[in-house]
């Protein structure tokens, strides 16, 4: 009789755990579906009425020219652009939170993002990668993405060794951390103003431009590169998912399971300002979703890395998603920045 007694609290954990489990399955099923649906949505709002017959034609190669240029050129990449930069901008600041064992961190607080702005301003005033083109209408453009990529990434990637060295000394709490972020970040912005000042109408002007944080410049070669970053980075936060959970409870805890814990901080930080460089630099300063998309995901699913990452990953798509489709019509014809 004892013996049965002491398995029904087993019994009850194993059932309570997949309980937990099919809970999280399904909200992350939900979530998946509802940034299929608001994908649909979004791509027939506009200006252009474009109806299911439409969508179908096109996708099938047999649409009208107008329609071709419509999807395929101005509303996909803009809607994928936003899934991919939402993926991309959770994860780090998922990652970031879990390696500082602070929920204050992500790319902005910590000047990560200012980092990289600072580098891609560089880029475009003295390294001459962005333009000024006068036509019927003025426009401005980047003409060496790439240059500006590395930049930003290098830059950001100093911000992220300034971060991780402080970490390590025992008098730098994680409040203190933060401290330092919101300093680099305002080192970085008056940075950033300097090299604006000495720019000229053309350069200032791409500049500005770059920094409103606006999903509309994308195109299809920028999304290959930032999905390609952005399928290595999740493959390893993935397969780092397990030592994530370990190091919740303190390096001391995670070492005494085999997890070398210096290399899978210095591995997530550098993947996580991977995925923050190449999107700010392509789209602009977006500072609010690596911030909330992880801590809304965690007072729901909870610490589970295994769980949590994809899930702050299809919140922050769908909140960027959103956010791009508000900005898009709340004062149409005018079409503000994601990032405004």
């Amino acid at each position: 009789m004892e013996k049965v007694l002491e398995k029904v609290p087993e019994r009850n954990s194993t059932i309570e755990y997949k309980g937990y489990q099919k809970k999280i399955i399904n909200i992350l099923i939900i979530m998946s579906i509802s940034i299929v649906v608001l994908m649909y949505v979004v791509l027939r709002m506009g200006v252009s009425d474009i109806t299911v017959q439409n969508i179908i034609e096109t996708l099938m190669g047999k649409g009208t020219d107008v329609m071709k240029t419509i999807i395929w050129k101005i509303r996909m990449p803009r809607i994928v652009g936003a899934v991919v930069a939402g993926v991309a901008l959770s994860l780090a600041g998922c990652i970031m939170q879990n390696n500082l064992k602070n929920p204050l961190a992500s790319p902005s607080t910590l000047g990560v993002t200012s980092a990289a702005a600072f580098g891609a301003n560089f880029a475009i005033i003295f390294l001459g990668s962005g333009s000024f083109q006068s036509g019927n209408s003025d426009a401005v453009m980047i003409v060496h993405p790439y240059v500006v990529t590395l930049n930003a990434f290098i830059f950001s990637m100093i911000a992220v060794f300034i971060i991780m060295a402080l970490a390590k000394l025992r008098m730098f709490t994680p409040n203190v951390i933060i401290l330092v972020g919101v300093a680099i970040s305002s080192l970085f912005g008056a940075g950033t103003t300097f090299l604006q000042y000495f720019a000229n109408e053309a350069k200032l002007a791409t500049a500005v431009f770059w920094t409103f944080g606006n999903l509309g410049r994308v195109s299809w070669k920028e999304l290959g590169i930032m999905s390609m970053a952005l399928v290595a980075a999740s493959a390893y936060f993935m397969f780092r998912s397990w030592d994530y959970n370990a190091m919740i409870n303190g390096d001391d805890c995670a070492k005494s399971l085999g997890v070398n814990t210096r290399n899978v901080r210095l591995g997530g930080m550098f993947f996580s300002s991977l995925l923050v460089a190449i999107a700010v630099s392509f789209m602009g300063i977006i500072s609010f979703i690596g911030l909330i998309s992880p801590q809304i995901m965690r007072r729901i699913i909870g610490n589970d890395h295994r769980f949590l990452i994809p899930g702050s990953a299809l919140f922050g798509s769908l909140i960027l998603l959103v956010s791009d489709t508000v900005a898009r019509t709340i004062i149409s014809p005018v079409i503000l920045p994601v990032g405004v």
